[in-house]
């Protein structure tokens, strides 16, 4: 294991299509040490074998119960000490976290749940937002460090949308859903890409396949990396790689001193 370790984070809407565009082929000209998908969708089975040249030593697959819905995917060159898949989180078995530990880090991989479809997915959103966080509380009152990634499905502040006023009463902006994050923050982690780059703004992770959305890049940062604050001192970067294509997402990542 290096001195330093990078981990990316994609919602690649269907691993299939992906690897039917081939649009993870730059993985195998970087140096990533864990790569966790989100929005997999796709039984273990038929995860293609030609996503990539890379060869990762330990893969984890969480698919859904619901074939091609939803499902996480963890490739790290790494050992972990121990997986789950928090099925007392994931209540409804969508697939939705991959929970793995190094030593005393504990990484998840999290696709959390959309709330737009009507307010009993709302809520249900909200109880594994706060389902989550109890359990990554407990694993730091164990004096583990948390690195938590993925498609959070809610951009936390105006600058975080190119359209935020006309989104206020939309599911993923909602008041809500956005102090969920600011309860996240003041419980002690780090929103990585603020951290390192500021106020940044027209920085953006996911964007509509409608209206040319991506290329006038009206978009939503709702794919994140949050750390623990006791990371913050080991955390190098924190980037987004908005040039690549291949989903409705681009992938986000960070890279850590270990």
């Amino acid at each position: 294991m290096s001195n330093t370790i990078e981990i990316i984070s994609w919602n690649v809407n269907g691993i299939r299509a992906v690897a039917n565009k081939e649009a993870l082929k730059w993985i195998d000209e970087r140096d990533t040490d864990i790569l966790c998908l989100q929005e997999i969708k796709a039984q273990k089975e038929q995860i293609p074998n030609n996503l990539f040249e890379k060869e990762f030593t330990e893969i984890i697959i969480n698919s859904a119960e619901r074939k091609g819905y939803s499902g996480t995917a963890t490739f790290s060159t790494i050992q972990s000490n121990y997986h789950s898949t928090c099925p007392e989180i994931d209540t409804t078995h969508e697939g939705r976290i991959i929970e793995t530990h190094y030593d005393d880090i504990v990484l998840f991989n999290v696709y959390f749940p959309n709330g737009q479809r009507d307010a009993e997915r709302l809520a249900h959103k909200m109880k594994f937002y706060d389902d989550f966080l109890a359990h990554c509380e407990a694993l730091r009152a164990e004096g583990k460090s948390i690195i938590i990634c993925g498609d959070i499905n809610t951009a936390h502040r105006e600058i975080d949308l190119k359209n935020p006023k006309a989104n206020s009463k939309t599911s993923g902006f909602l008041p809500i859903e956005r102090a969920w994050i600011d309860k996240l923050l003041d419980h002690g982690y780090i929103d990585t890409f603020r951290y390192v780059n500021g106020d940044e703004i027209d920085r953006y992770s996911w964007w509509s396949y409608r209206a040319n959305a991506r290329v006038k890049n009206i978009g939503w940062r709702i794919d994140y990396f949050f750390i623990s604050e006791d990371l913050a001192e080991s955390l190098i970067d924190s980037f987004i790689l908005d040039y690549i294509e291949g989903s409705d997402h681009c992938p986000v990542g960070i890279t850590l001193e270990m």
